[in-house]
Formats: structure tokens, C-alpha cells, sequence
């Protein structure tokens, strides 16, 4: 049997690359999906000098072209993908005022976030459909959950950042629909907050490490049953849409 494969968008560094790692170690060929193919070369060396079967794939989940190069790098190479994991991702100006950020910024947010998200998927799932158990995880986010959001006693209520909140919404969205559609071929797909993490996206403000954060996404990679989908998931628990 070939060795399970998957690749991880944004994945040169932070949660990304951690969760490369981790994946890598227990037992996957790891593509390495960077914008940077700088920045990309060298976060694969890394695994490579750790022993992890890496591999580096550039792709920019904003560009269409660019996004069919990688599908057509993994089919040429592999013929299949068993695990996608969709963490790239921008924060946009922040803070900011909901009345204040700007039409531009927010559109330059949800390409990433969301429409990024929906273009590689359906990118993708050729490939993944002809994987073993294939996945599709979604990197969330608590901010995009409207039941913490709205509780004016949550922290996450006072963040003031309306197109990275309501983009990680919207993502919950995508990803109960590309569950639903899925359904019939047996991809599982669900979303995943990797909680307040110490990375360059919050100035290393956040409280979690990259290894917690990437805990969640790996136990819905590897770990999680398969028939397990439609859900957003915190530590390894249901977190509310």
C-alpha cells in the first residue's frame, strides 16, 4: 500500500508547518503548500533533515493557475491525495472597527479565507477522491463561531476585526457544504479551531503553542473516525457554529 499523502496550504511556518511535522512523523508524505518558494525549500529541508517524507508544492490559493500546477505536481507524482488541509490564511488590517475596515480589505480577506478555500477544494477533489479515506479539514477559527461572538460576556466578542471574524464564519459555512455534497463518496469534511495560538498572525500574543494548535487539526487528519463530518471541532470536542 502507497504511503497516505497530504498536503497542507500556508504550511512554511506556524500552525502550518507544525502540523507538516506532526503529520510527517506519523508516518504521511507531506506536501508543503507555500506561496514562497524561498521560504517553502527551506521548511522542507527541515522535515527532510528530521527524517519526514516532505515535499514542496508552490501554490497561491488565490490564483487559479497557480492552484492547478500543484494538482497537476501531486497527480503526476502521486495520482491521489488522501488528506487536505486548508490553513492558509490572512488576518486583514486589525484591529479595526466593523463601521471603519474597508470593502477592499474584506474582499482581499475572503479571497484568501473563503473563496481560496472553495478554489482549491474543487481543485483537489479529483485527487482526493481517488485517495484512501480521504479528508478535507478546515482551519476555523473560535471567531467565526456566532454563539461565542454574540455572547457579549465571551472575549471573542470584543475582537474588532469584521472581515477576518465573518470570513472564518463563512468558511464554517462552506465546509458543512462541502460535507453534505460529499457525502456520497465517503470525504469526510469538517472545520477546526485551532484556538488563541502564539504566531506572527497575532504578534505572538496568543496563549497556545503552535504544537496545541495543531493537536485538533492532526487528531481530524489522522486520528478522528471517518465517518466523523459536518462538524467544528476544538480539542478534540464540538465547538458551536
Amino acid at each position: 500500500m502507497s504511503k497516505r499523502t497530504v498536503l497542507i496550504t500556508g504550511a512554511n511556518k506556524s500552525i502550518g508547518f507544525e502540523t507538516a511535522r506532526e503529520m510527517g512523523q506519523s508516518g504521511f508524505k507531506v506536501w508543503l503548500g507555500c506561496r514562497d518558494a524561498v521560504r517553502g525549500k527551506d521548511a522542507v529541508s527541515l522535515l527532510l533533515s528530521e527524517g519526514i517524507d516532505a515535499r514542496l508544492a508552490i501554490i497561491d490559493v488565490t490564483d487559479q493557475e497557480s492552484v492547478d500546477a500543484a494538482v497537476g505536481q501531486l497527480k503526476s507524482e502521486d495520482g491521489k491525495l488522501d488528506v487536505l488541509v486548508n490553513n492558509a490564511g490572512i488576518p486583514g488590517i486589525y484591529p479595526s472597527a466593523p463601521e471603519a475596515q474597508s470593502i477592499s480589505d474584506i474582499m482581499t480577506v475572503y479571497n484568501t479565507n473563503v473563496f481560496g478555500v472553495i478554489r482549491v477544494t474543487q481543485a483537489f477533489l479529483p485527487l482526493l477522491k481517488m485517495g484512501d479515506a480521504p479528508r478535507i479539514i478546515m482551519v476555523s477559527s473560535g471567531l467565526g463561531s456566532l454563539e461565542w461572538v454574540s455572547d457579549r460576556t465571551h472575549p471573542y466578542s470584543q475582537v474588532a476585526a469584521l472581515g477576518y471574524t465573518s470570513s472564518k464564519t463563512a468558511l464554517n459555512g462552506v465546509t458543512v457544504a462541502f460535507a453534505n455534497g460529499l457525502s456520497e463518496y465517503g470525504i469526510s469534511v469538517n472545520a477546526v479551531d485551532p484556538g488563541y495560538t502564539a504566531t506572527d498572525f497575532n504578534g505572538h500574543t496568543g496563549y497556545r503553542t503552535v504544537s496545541e494548535a495543531a493537536r485538533g487539526i492532526v487528531w481530524l487528519a489522522a486520528e478522528a473516525s471517518q465517518t466523523l463530518t459536518a462538524g467544528f471541532y476544538f480539542d478534540e470536542k464540538r465547538a458551536p457554529w
